[in-house]
């Protein structure tokens, strides 16, 4: 059994930041990419930023600039910095992992998800 726990998250002003973290533990052999999805309220999941193992990183056109993720390969974290916060990037946000559960199989898993509020 694997699980993802997030922390981080709450309400802050326009123009200011945040910092989301996420651990994975449990039977884990490796992980693959790892990475941030948010949902705002009557909109579909959507990525915000990806890494690799190998440290290829994508990020959401919308976050480009304003956002960095990084992760530590030996804790199997991965985190998300979110600096000049808009109205718009709030909802829920949802940590995501490929882990290698053997050396032969991945298996998706999403964290519980964190809310972020940007509002004055």
């Amino acid at each position: 059994q694997v699980q993802l726990v997030e922390s981080g998250g709450g309400l802050v002003q326009p123009g200011g930041s945040l910092r989301l973290s996420c651990a994975a533990s449990g039977s884990i052999y490796g992980v693959n990419a790892m990475g941030w999805y948010r949902q705002a309220p009557g909109k579909e999941r959507e990525l915000v930023a990806t890494t690799t193992s190998g440290g290829t990183r994508v990020y959401a056109d919308s976050v480009k600039g304003r956002f960095t993720i990084s992760r530590d390969n030996a804790k199997n974290t991965v985190s998300l910095q979110m600096n000049s916060l808009q109205p718009e990037d709030t909802a829920v946000y949802y940590c995501n992992a490929m882990v290698q559960i053997t050396r032969w199989r991945d298996n998706e898993y999403w964290g519980q998800g964190t809310q972020v509020t940007v509002s004055s």
